[in-house]
């Protein structure tokens, strides 16, 4: 067997006076002064607008994101010539409907022929060929599968009508 370790009897009493290390308080994760306050505020709040904002955009743009969804089928049928007619006639009505959720009903609805066509036009920040004033003015009162060219690149510039008009 072991022995057991003789502890001389002064050790003994300085091991029962010692006292355990003495630790400084944690470091504040607070800013130490007013002016690092003030900006985490600052920014804070400028992140909260900017949030605020993109959602309220987002929301505004709502009727864009249908109509492209509804533009997305449209588009198939424009490329066969049986079903070519109502794909105009639904790009028509579908830029109505755009043009009504975003501008006032009563200013809207009373636009028709070469007024509604110079609307597209002049809202139309640019992006418009031309293609939609005459769909508008008279293509959708004739026969498209007849049309030379064919109204393909209609679909294109109703996307970006949708995309790019200007409130």
């Amino acid at each position: 067997m072991e022995e057991s370790a003789v502890v001389d009897p002064l050790a003994q009493v300085s091991l029962r006076s010692m006292k355990d290390i003495v630790l400084p308080p944690p470091v504040s994760w607070w800013p130490q002064t007013w002016g690092w306050l003030l900006l985490v505020v600052v920014v804070a709040a400028v992140l909260l607008v900017w949030i605020f904002a993109m959602l309220r955009r987002y929301r505004r743009n709502a009727y864009r994101r249908e109509a492209l969804a509804l533009l997305d089928g449209i588009e198939k049928r424009l490329e066969q010539l049986e079903t070519r007619q109502t794909a105009v006639e639904d790009i028509a009505v579908i830029l109505k409907r755009v043009a009504i959720a975003a501008w006032d009903r009563r200013t809207v609805s009373r636009l028709s022929g070469k007024t509604w066509s110079r609307f597209l036009e002049k809202h139309g920040n640019g992006h418009d060929s031309g293609l939609l004033g005459r769909m508008v003015d008279d293509l959708e009162y004739r026969d498209a599968t007849m049309m030379r060219p064919p109204p393909e690149r209609l679909g294109g510039d109703a996307r970006r009508w949708i995309e790019k008009h200007h409130v």
